[in-house]
């Protein structure tokens, strides 16, 4: 059966989630703002769950139309064939956000949604009553100008909770952005890759799970499989087949430093409760001794590899120059070993001008949470390629 399917993704990721959908052979049909439409079919919901790793959720999409009245939106809902995918025991829930639209009222317009699938299926069902005691559907409509769009969620929890991470530190990236910071660098599984703050761990792991191709909703549960509408065999022979495609042969180079001890087996946890632990050297060292180029630590590093860092960006007076000394330390060292390369994000709009002395090669603006930040990408001369 063709579907419309529609990847969830933070502002600015879209790119990097659309070179994932198609990766995955399906087709884009539009990209917008926070999503990216393709189509597949039942086997298209599974594989986007378990294999995505930048995408929030993977929503499968029931219409797009027109509402500037109630009655429009009551109308076009409850001619959509609810049947085939909610059963006479399945638990629905909606969930409406309204933006710029003359339907500004998301109460009525949760109201309006709900009345018109279940008058839909009462037809369908010839019931009154809906003992909701099964499967869940979570359904979302997203007004913007009078354009709605409905779709249901297949992911349950978003994807960025894969599971592993359950010790925290303060202030963590989510596990679906880190794969993005590493999918926007030039990084190979076969180069170095330093992490020098790196607090739970989350980019570390995220790189050791790309380099053993590691699905990264292999370990989780997902809305949709408790669905009629996809038959039980799918799941697993897309698990199996996930399973199957693991890498273990590569040799991977990738080092997790925090100068917090508790941050320091945080992420040494977390990696080992998502199976790479043996792919990461963890140090609980200060990074201004690991990247001093005056140090005996340093000269222990290859010749060229790519930092990719999260570092912490309070606005306190002690925040403040625990973050200057962190630029001072990364842009020293770039400028002493000119291979290397530095990914970094940060709310701090001073990174070029004051720290590295020069514009960054790229920059994109990104959101981690609600907080607007941008990814700085500061080029080193680029690795021969091995013949």
């Amino acid at each position: 059966m063709k579907l419309d399917l529609i990847a969830i993704t933070a502002f600015g990721l879209e790119a990097v989630v659309k070179r994932e959908v198609e990766a995955l052979g399906y087709k884009i049909e539009k990209t917008e703002n926070g999503k990216v439409t393709y189509t597949g079919d039942e086997r298209a919901i599974v594989r986007s769950n378990l294999w995505l790793r930048t995408a929030d959720r993977v929503m499968l999409k029931m219409g797009e139309f027109r509402a500037e009245e109630s009655e429009d939106l009551f109308q076009t809902v409850k001619g959509m064939a609810w049947e085939e995918l909610i059963p006479p025991d399945g638990k629905f829930t909606v969930l409406v956000s309204t933006v710029k639209s003359k339907l500004r009222s998301e109460p009525v317009n949760q109201k309006t949604v709900k009345k018109a699938i279940v008058c839909r299926l009462s037809e369908a069902y010839g019931m009154d009553h809906f003992p909701e005691t099964g499967a869940e559907y979570t359904v979302r409509l997203t007004l913007l100008k009078d354009t709605a769009v409905v779709a249901v969620d297949t992911s349950g929890e978003a994807l960025h909770k894969r599971g592993y991470r359950t010790e925290a530190v303060p202030a963590p990236i989510k596990e679906t952005l880190a794969a993005a910071m590493i999918q926007l660098t030039f990084w190979h599984p076969d180069r170095y890759l330093l992490d020098p703050c790196t607090g739970s761990g989350t980019i570390p792991i995220e790189a050791a799970m790309i380099g053993r191709n590691i699905a990264p909703g292999l370990s989780r549960h997902f809305a949709s499989e408790e669905w009629d509408f996809i038959p039980k065999n799918l799941w697993k022979e897309e698990r199996t087949a996930a399973y199957q495609a693991i890498d273990y042969s590569r040799e991977l180079h990738i080092t997790a430093c925090d100068i917090s001890a508790h941050a320091y087996h945080a992420a040494k946890i977390n990696a080992e409760n998502a199976g790479v632990d043996e792919d990461i050297r963890f140090l609980n060292n200060n990074m201004a001794d690991l990247l001093d180029p005056e140090s005996a630590d340093v000269s222990a590093l290859p010749p060229s590899g790519i930092i990719i860092m999260n570092p912490p960006y309070g606005e306190r007076i002690g925040d403040r120059k625990i973050q200057e000394k962190i630029y001072r330390t990364v842009s020293d060292f770039y400028q002493a070993r000119p291979d290397w390369s530095v990914f970094m994000i940060t709310s701090d709009e001073t990174i070029e001008k004051k720290w590295f002395k020069r514009p960054a090669d790229r920059r994109r603006k990104l959101y981690n949470g609600h907080l607007k930040v941008c990814y700085y990408q500061f080029h080193g001369k680029r690795p021969e390629r091995k013949k």
